[in-house]
């Protein structure tokens, strides 16, 4: 089983609403990174709406660092 020290935590700008509950992310890095974002399991129980400009924190493995995790929504 993977650790939570293996994940990345990073802050994200949600850009594109994108189908399948599926979001384009933009990190905030000098070359403003853009990544493919899904939503955690807890967000999508609890019904969570991510709108594009929303604010998000996001998990990313180091192994694929094309698609993240959505966990938080500010």
């Amino acid at each position: 089983m993977a650790k939570n020290d293996d994940k990345f935590t990073l802050d994200a700008v949600v850009t594109e609403a994108l189908p399948n509950a599926m979001f384009r992310l933009r990190l905030p890095n000098e070359q403003k990174t853009q990544v493919i974002g899904y939503i955690s399991g807890k967000m999508r129980k609890n019904f969570i709406r991510i709108l594009p400009g929303d604010t998000v924190t996001v998990e990313m493995s180091p192994y694929d660092l094309t698609k993240a995790r959505i966990t938080f929504r500010r």
